[in-house]
């Protein structure tokens, strides 16, 4: 596994040259993708060009959104046909692994049939990359306030996702494991060392606030890694490690201190935050 920076994630908003040079200098060893920006610049030179930014700063492709909204029906028929173009384009460039979020409730569908409608939308979307050797990770959302309110519960387990996982039966989906919704679905380290590595696609890493109960957590106030103690990534990394995970680790931290900052000095304090967990396991 490695060090990745998705740079949106701290606030970070900046052309992927600027943003490889600054994950490069403050110590991440991979970078996301940004489809957009590559497809681009690979239409203006090449993907050799976008290929050799990564080379020439040292870092590894980490990986990529879905490049539609896969929720709406009046985006999805064209988004799987566009899908062919991003991931032979992403594949291409070494990113092989895209990722969405799965939402833990809905107002509409009650929970067997919103499990059988989540297997037929993302049936054909896990075919299209299966095709150029790419895979999908879903996450679940662990956070409890985020299904008060509605009308029906959905999948918000990691045990619970990964049987969505299996009845889409591509063999290429599994887990964006996210450290926060891990532990705020009652996660265990024991979940994480039965997984596979071809189980875990993408890992999202960040702390909690302290002296906050777990099901009064706010799902957008959350922590660097390591600064508050409360989640234990160490445990978290440690599983990881121990299952073979070869994957990028991202901090996720939805700090509003880290995105008021500058470029450098967000990716900074968050490389060293990282760092302090990273070098414990």
């Amino acid at each position: 596994m490695f060090r990745n920076l998705n740079p949106g994630a701290i606030g970070i908003h900046a052309d992927i040259e600027t943003v490889l040079k600054i994950a490069h200098d403050v110590g991440f060893e991979g970078v996301d993708l940004p489809l957009g920006e590559a497809k681009k610049l690979s239409q203006e030179h090449s993907t050799d060009f976008v290929k050799a930014l990564y080379e020439r700063f040292e870092m590894r492709v980490g990986g990529c959104g879905l490049p539609f909204n896969w929720l709406k029906d009046d985006e999805y028929q064209n988004g799987i046909k566009e899908l062919h173009g991003w991931a032979k384009l992403a594949s291409e460039l070494g990113c092989t692994r895209f990722v969405t979020h799965v939402p833990s409730f809905s107002d509409e569908r009650p929970y067997e049939e919103n499990f059988r409608w989540h297997v037929e939308r993302f049936k054909p979307i896990a075919e299209v990359l299966g095709e150029y050797g790419c895979r999908l990770g879903l996450e679940f959302l662990g956070t409890k306030k985020l299904r008060i309110g509605h009308k029906y519960e959905f999948i918000h387990t990691l045990d619970g996702m990964l049987e969505l996982c299996d009845a889409i039966g591509t063999g290429n989906v599994g887990l964006l494991l996210d450290s926060w919704h891990w532990w705020t679905s009652g996660g265990t380290l024991e979940q994480i060392q039965k997984l596979s590595n071809e189980q875990v696609v993408y890992v999202h890493i960040n702390d909690a606030p302290s002296g906050i109960p777990v099901e009064e957590q706010e799902d957008t106030v959350r922590c660097l890694p390591g600064e508050t103690g409360v989640i234990d990534l160490v445990g978290f990394l440690r599983a990881l490690k121990a299952i073979g995970y070869d994957g990028p680790v991202t901090p996720e931290p939805f700090s509003k201190a880290v995105y008021e900052m500058p470029a450098y000095d967000a990716a900074l304090v968050t490389a060293k935050a990282l760092n302090s967990v990273w070098e414990r396991i």
